[in-house]
C-alpha cells in the first residue's frame, strides 16, 4: 500500500510534534502536554508506520527502541582523541594550571567553568543531521560502538537541523540522576538483582547493555560539553559552542559560567563545595576551560591530558565507621592485597562495607589496627579507602595486624621480594591465583572469550575442569553440560567462543599470559619485535633490555615467568591447542593491501571486528572507522547498520566477509 501525500504529512507533522515534546521534557524540562496526550500522538505515529513501513526513517521517535540485541559491541576509532582531565585539588594548584597556561600563551584568556558529571563519556557523531553513530571514551582513541543503546536516550536528539557543517561529533556525559539511581536500584533489589554501588557505574553499566531494550528501562540522562570535530564551520569559542549547541536541541547544562578572571573562579568551586549536594545528580569538581578554540589548539595535551582544561576536585566525602578485619585477596600474580571489612557506613550517597588498604607497609605507616574507628573516604567520589584510624577513640583492644605467613587459599610459605611492597603466594598452581589468571586470560583485552565471566571460571574451577588457562581449549561439552543451570546451547556458544579465541593476534596472546608487568601495551611493543612467543620466550635479559620501553624491571619479570615449567607447559599446550602463538613478518614491499582504506561493519562468523582489523593492517591497509569519500572497501557483515547506506550514497565497494577472506589470501 502506498502513502498518499496527506498521509505523508501527517507522519511528518506527528514527527515533529512528538520531537518539540521531547525537547521540552527532556532537555527544558518544560512540559507543554500531558502523558497521555503524548502517548497518543506516540500511538497514532506507530500506527501509521506500521500501515506505511516505507515511511520509517532511522531518526524517527518509534525508532529509539526496539533494535536486537547485539552479540558484541564493536571498536569504533576516535578522529579526535577522546582525552581525559588533569586534576587539582585546592586553590594553589588551580593558580598554577593558570600560571602556566598564560606563560603558554603570552596572553589572558576567559575560561568557561561547567559542573564535572559523574557519569560516561560519549562521541555522538551526525551526518547530515543525522545521529549515525554513538561511542564510549574507551582507552581514549577507540570506543565500542553503542550506537543502539544511545538511541533510547530521549535528551540525545536522533537529527538535528540540517546545513553547515555536514558532519560533526558531539561530546557529553551521560549520567543518572540521583532519583533515577534510587529507583533503579529499589526495583533491582526487589527482583532479587544486585544493586550497583554508584549511579557513575549504573549509567556506563546501563550504556553497555547488549540489549538496547534493558538501557531504554533505565532513566539516563546527558549533559553535553563540547565539539570533538565538525566538517566545517563552527562558532570560535566554546561559550559559543555550547549556545550553538543547545540551539540545535542538545542538552546543555544551565549551571555553566563564562569567567573573565581565574579568582571568579574560586569564588565559584567555594559556592558550588557548599551546595552541590543539592543538585539532582552526583558531581565530583568544577571542570574549567580555556574558552578560544584557538588558544585550545595553540595548548595542545600532554599525554592523555588537554593543557587548555582541568578538573578542580571537590574534597573527596568522608565518613568514620569501626575496622571490623583486615582481610587477604591474592591476586593473579601472587600479590597478598589486603582490605578492611567494615561496619557499613553511608559515604557519599553510598553504602560502603570493604575498603582499600594498599599493602602492609601502608597498614603500618598509618597505624591502622583491627577494632579502630578509621575514617574512610570515596577517592574521587567512587573508590573506598581507609584514610587512617581515630587514635583518640582507641579503647585498648584494638589488635596490630600481621601479614599472614601462609597464603589464605593454598597454605603456602608466602614470601617478600627485597625492595617490594607487596607479599607474594609464590605457588603458581594456587586457586585463588588461577582464579584471577583465567579471569583475566578470558576478559576483553586478551582472548576475549565471550561468555566465559566470573560465575563461569569459578564454576569451571570448582568442578576441577581446569589447571591452567590453557585448559579451556581442551573442554568437552559434555564437562560444561556437568555444571549447573547451563543449557546445550549456552554450553556450545561457549565452546564456539573459545575457538574463535585461537585466532587473536599475538600481541593478546603475550597479554593473556598474566606475565607480571606487561599489559596490552607492552604486549604489542614484544608482538612486534620478536613475532613469535618462542622467540620472548627464548630471549635473554640483554635482548629484552634492547626491545624500546622494556626496562630491567619487565625483563626480569618476562624471563622469570618463563623460566617456570609449568609456564613453560602452558605455552605448549596453548600450541597444540591451535592457539596463535606466531605471526609471519611481512616481506618487504609485498603488501598486498597497501595505500587501501578498509571499513568493518556488521557482525563477522569468522572475525572479530579486532580480528579483521588487525589483517587489514599486517597487509598494509589501514582501517578507518566511518564511511569517507577516502573508503576503498566496506566490509558488511551481517546487520551492517547506517555505514552500508553511506557507502552506497558514496559508491563505496561493498564486500562480503567471503570475498574479504579471498582478498585477504590474494584471490580477488
Amino acid at each position: 500500500m502506498v502513502a498518499d501525500p496527506a498521509v505523508v504529512q501527517r507522519v511528518q507533522q506527528l514527527r515533529e510534534q512528538i520531537n518539540y515534546h521531547n525537547y521540552r521534557y527532556y532537555v527544558l524540562d518544560s512540559p507543554e502536554v500531558s502523558d497521555a496526550e503524548y502517548d497518543s500522538l506516540m500511538r497514532a505515529l506507530q500506527e501509521l508506520e506500521r500501515s506505511y513501513p516505507e515511511l520509517v526513517t532511522p531518526d524517527s521517535p518509534t525508532q529509539r527502541v526496539g533494535a536486537a540485541p547485539a552479540a558484541a559491541f564493536a571498536t569504533l576509532e576516535h578522529r579526535e582523541p577522546l582525552l581525559s582531565l588533569a586534576n587539582v585539588f585546592n586553590g594553589e594548584e588551580l593558580l598554577a594550571w593558570h600560571r602556566r597556561t598564560l606563560n603558554l600563551l603570552g596572553e589572558r584568556f576567559d575560561m568557561v567553568g561547567e559542573p564535572k558529571m559523574d557519569g560516561l563519556a560519549v562521541a555522538l557523531t551526525y551526518r547530515d543531521g543525522l545521529l549515525t553513530t554513538g561511542a564510549t571514551r574507551g582507552d581514549g582513541s577507540r570506543g565500542e560502538d553503542v550506537t543502539q543503546n544511545l538511541r533510547t536516550i530521549r535528551a540525545i536528539p536522533l537529527s538535528v537541523p540540517k546545513g553547515v557543517p555536514a558532519a560533526f561529533e558531539v561530546r557529553g556525559e551521560v549520567f543518572l540522576s540521583k532519583r533515577g539511581f534510587q529507583k533503579l536500584n529499589r526495583e533491582r533489589e526487589e527482583a532479587g538483582l544486585p544493586i550497583f554501588a554508584n549511579p557513575r557505574n549504573a549509567a556506563a553499566g546501563s550504556v553497555r547493555q547488549l540489549d538496547p531494550r534493558v538501557t531504554a528501562g533505565r532513566p539516563l540522562d546527558i549533559y553535553v560539553y563540547g565539539l570533538g570535530w565538525a566538517e566545517g564551520p563552527t562558532p570560535t569559542r566554546h561559550w559559543e559552542v555550547m549556545q550553538w549547541l543547545r540551539s540545535l536541541g542538545f542538552k546543555v547544562n544551565p549551571q555553566n559560567v563564562l569567567f573573565r578572571e581565574i579568582a571568579e573562579v574560586a569564588r565559584w568551586y567555594d559556592e558550588w563545595e557548599d551546595k552541590r549536594h543539592s543538585l539532582p545528580y552526583e558531581t565530583d569538581g568544577l571542570v574549567v576551560k580555556v574558552n578560544e578554540i584557538d588558544y585550545q589548539r595553540r595548548l595542545g595535551a600532554v599525554g592523555r591530558e588537554p593543557r587548555w582544561a582541568v578538573a578542580y576536585k571537590f574534597p573527596a566525602t568522608q565518613a568514620t565507621t569501626k575496622l571490623l578485619h583486615i582481610g587477604i585477596n591474592v591476586g593473579r600474580t601472587g600479590s597478598l592485597n589486603p582490605y578492611a571489612v567494615l561496619e557499613p557506613v553511608n559515604v557519599g550517597g553510598v553504602t560502603v562495607k570493604l575498603a582499600t588498604l594498599h599493602n602492609e607497609d601502608d597498614i603500618r605507616r598509618k597505624d591502622i589496627r583491627v577494632g579502630d574507628t578509621v575514617i574512610v573516604q570515596r577517592a574521587g567520589e567512587v573508590i573506598p579507602q581507609v584514610v587512617g584510624p581515630v587514635a583518640s577513640k582507641r579503647t585498648g583492644q584494638e589488635r596490630v595486624f600481621t601479614m599472614p605467613r601462609t597464603c589464605p587459599v593454598c597454605g603456602a610459605e608466602i614470601v617478600r621480594p627485597e625492595g617490594e611492597a607487596m607479599s607474594r603466594c609464590p605457588n603458581a598452581a594456587c586457586p585463588a591465583q588461577l582464579y584471577e589468571l583465567i579471569k583475566h586470560f578470558v576478559s576483553r583485552g586478551a582472548m576475549d572469550v565471550r561468555g566465559v565471566g566470573d560465575q563461569m571460571v569459578a564454576a569451571m574451577l570448582q568442578a576441577q575442569l581446569l589447571k591452567d588457562a590453557a585448559d579451556l581449549y581442551y573442554l568437552r561439552k559434555e564437562q560444561l553440560l556437568g555444571l549447573e543451570r547451563l543449557a546445550d546451547k549456552s554450553a556450545q556458544n561457549i565452546l564456539d567462543a573459545i575457538e574463535r579465541s585461537k585466532r587473536q593476534p599475538l600481541a593478546r596472546v603475550i597479554n593473556a599470559l598474566g606475565i607480571r608487568h606487561v599489559g596490552s601495551e607492552t604486549a604489542e611493543v614484544l608482538a612486534r619485535h620478536f613475532r613469535s612467543v618462542d622467540a620472548l620466550m627464548n630471549a635473554s635479559e640483554e635482548e629484552l633490555l634492547a626491545v624500546p620501553t622494556i626496562g630491567p624491571v619487565v625483563a626480569q619479570s618476562i624471563r622469570a615467568w618463563f623460566h617456570e615449567p609449568r609456564n613453560q607447559e602452558v605455552v605448549e599446550k596453548l600450541r597444540r591447542a591451535g592457539v596463535t602463538t606466531a605471526t609471519e613478518a611481512p616481506a618487504p614491499r609485498a603488501l598486498p593491501l597497501a595505500g587501501k582504506t578498509f571499513v568493518v561493519t556488521g557482525r563477522l562468523e569468522r572475525f572479530s571486528r579486532e580480528q579483521a582489523e588487525a589483517a587489514v593492517k599486517e597487509r598494509g591497509g589501514s582501517v578507518s572507522s566511518s564511511v569517507s569519500g577516502r573508503t576503498d572497501y566496506l566490509v558488511a557483515g551481517a546487520d551492517p547498520g547506517s555505514k552500508l547506506a553511506r557507502a552506497r550514497e558514496l559508491g563505496t565497494k561493498t564486500i562480503t566477509e567471503d570475498e574479504f577472506v579471498a582478498l585477504l589470501e590474494g584471490e580477488a
